[in-house]
């Protein structure tokens, strides 16, 4: 297998060699996204995940039963065990059936259960030291780390599955309270567990989950107060400084757990990113800083690709927040989706000077669209070279889908059309006719498979659209758009795309609004009369010239 393997290698790095020999190519081997296959057949298989399901509800089963003898299942350990495998079994079902996103790798599964079983093993090692008496059973539940896992969970995977490891951490832990205490513990844990939940939605900055800690922290403290866990009414007794002092350290060791939790999980989540390709609110944001290489090169090699993409972000962002969907990264991935076109971006009509020759002048219409086609595996390129996050390639390979580079199309559908007619005057042979197969012309795909991705490319179409218009009207940007959207849905486009019809009338009005802020018009200004003095013309900011600006946007050479 592998002398198989390595003279199939030789074989194509000869076929390279040739090609490069005949101008047609590098002679470089184009750089793809590899994945270990066996990574992946472990992400996959089934038994795998059968294996994981099983280890979480014994490990469960488990730690109820060592922990019983501090329990009310004193007397009853295996009883205490087989409720703890009971409710983790119900776990899982409820995971494999409710949180189908979440469980499809095998990763997602070790993350989600994994850190189920660290809260209660946390929660159980408290609980240890409160019985053999290092924590005074006053502060037994103000160091009990409640949003652990919920807080961890719902930053990575979102609402839903912060939500669930709430309900089971509550639900499993109140096997490890002490007896007459479960009550206490299940109204502390929910409440912590859901406020962290709330509060950690969305993240943008460490700072919000510091303050998630806080608000935890003192939500904790209210309820151990009202629920009795610390008297208050004690401290204006006669032993008042006492209590006072209890008082003072059960508020400080509720806010310092919150607190500490929420910065551990801040430390730890670009691990957490890494090791399971996730990638967080607040790594986006961090990766759309625009000094990025590829970005600042772009901004010096191809500024209409550059601005071109400012303006898709724009766009494909606010309308992402409208419907809800993940708007930072529709704004980090737009800034990226083109980044292909730096290996020729004389070749595209946003980075083409007025008076400048256009080099598909002296081509034929089939080989500028391989040109113009080419930026997509270029971007992939580009993106893999720069360790770029593997969400950004998906949509630089998604965003044109297998969509029709139709002007050159019809280019060489109008050539043919005049070489029959030389052939009918007998001026040309039938067998010199050139081939115009519409599969040459179409991008390789895939089409956008999310949302994101289908955002993005809408944005990408509508905005190389909108600098056609001469007098961008409101009715007209709607038009616009309008027609943009059902050419794409007509084409099957969005096809493999989640988006609804609902949420597409929602991006068409914010399309449609984003635009009309962009292309507002302007009021003429009255001219002065006087003529000005030399001085003052040489020190005048030229006026920007709208006719030049018109004729180099309306050219039909988008990429």
């Amino acid at each position: 297998m592998n002398q198989a393997l390595h003279a199939v290698g030789f074989l194509d790095a000869i076929k390279r060699w040739r090609l490069a020999q005949q101008g047609l190519s590098s002679g470089k081997k184009r750089r793809v996204q590899s994945e270990n296959p066996v990574i992946q057949a472990l992400e996959d298989s089934l038994w795998v995940k059968l294996a994981l399901y099983a280890t979480f509800v014994v490990s469960c089963g488990v730690m109820v039963l060592k922990s019983a003898s501090t329990t009310s299942f004193a007397n009853e350990p295996l009883k205490g065990a087989v409720y703890g495998a009971v409710i983790a079994a119900a776990a899982v079902l409820m995971f494999q059936v409710s949180l189908q996103t979440s469980c499809r790798r095998n990763s997602r599964v070790v993350l989600v259960l994994g850190g189920l079983l660290v809260h209660l093993a946390c929660l159980r090692l408290v609980m240890g030291l409160t019985t053999a008496g290092h924590i005074p059973e006053v502060y037994r539940f103000f160091f009990v780390p409640f949003v652990l896992a919920p807080m961890l969970h719902g930053v990575l995977l979102g609402r839903a599955v912060g939500a669930f490891s709430t309900v089971f951490v509550t639900l499993i832990g109140c096997l490890f309270a002490p007896a007459g205490q479960a009550l206490t513990y299940m109204i502390l844990s929910l409440v912590a567990g859901i406020t962290s939940v709330l509060l950690a939605h969305e993240v943008r900055r460490r700072l919000q989950l510091l303050q998630a800690g806080i608000y935890v922290g003192a939500v904790t403290l209210l309820l151990g107060l009202l629920l009795g866990s610390l008297d208050i009414a004690a401290c204006f007794g006669p032993d008042a400084v006492n209590h006072l002092k209890v008082l003072g350290t059960g508020s400080l060791a509720a806010f310092g757990t919150a607190v500490a939790t929420a910065l551990i999980i801040s430390g730890l989540l670009p691990i957490f990113e890494g090791a399971f390709l996730l990638t967080t609110d607040i790594s986006w944001l961090e990766l759309s800083d625009l000094n990025h290489r590829l970005l600042r090169q772009m901004q010096l090699e191809a500024p209409g690709t550059f601005h071109h993409s400012l303006v898709v972000a724009a766009l494909a962002e606010a309308a992402a927040e409208k419907i809800g969907a993940n708007a930072p990264m529709c704004r980090v991935c737009s800034y990226f989706h083109d980044v292909g076109k730096l290996s020729k971006p004389g070749y595209f009509i946003e980075n083409q000077h007025e008076g400048a020759e256009n080099p598909h002048e002296t081509l034929t219409p089939t080989m500028s669209a391989l040109i113009i086609i080419a930026h997509v595996k270029d971007g992939v390129d580009f993106a893999v070279k720069h360790k770029l996050n593997p969400r950004i390639i998906d949509v630089i390979r998604e965003h044109h889908g297998d969509s029709l580079v139709a002007y050159f199309y019809h280019k060489a559908r109008e050539q043919k059309k005049q070489e029959i007619d030389k052939v009918d005057r007998g001026l040309e042979n039938p067998e010199d006719l050139p081939r115009v197969d519409e599969k040459n012309f179409r991008y390789p795909g895939p089409r956008p498979g999310s949302r994101e991705s289908g955002i993005i490319a809408l944005a990408d179409s509508i905005e190389s659209a909108s600098r056609s218009l001469k007098k961008p009207t409101p009715a007209r940007i709607r038009a616009l758009v309008d027609d943009i959207v059902r050419q794409k849905i007509q084409d099957g486009q969005l096809d493999d795309c989640p988006l609804t019809l609902r949420e597409l009338a929602i991006i068409r009005e914010s399309f449609a609004n984003t635009l009309r802020s962009m292309l507002h018009s302007r009021i003429d200004y009255p001219k002065d009369d006087e003529p000005r003095s030399s001085a003052s013309l040489r020190g005048a900011a030229p006026e920007r010239d709208s006719s030049r600006i018109g004729r180099v946007v309306s050219k039909p050479l988008q990429g």
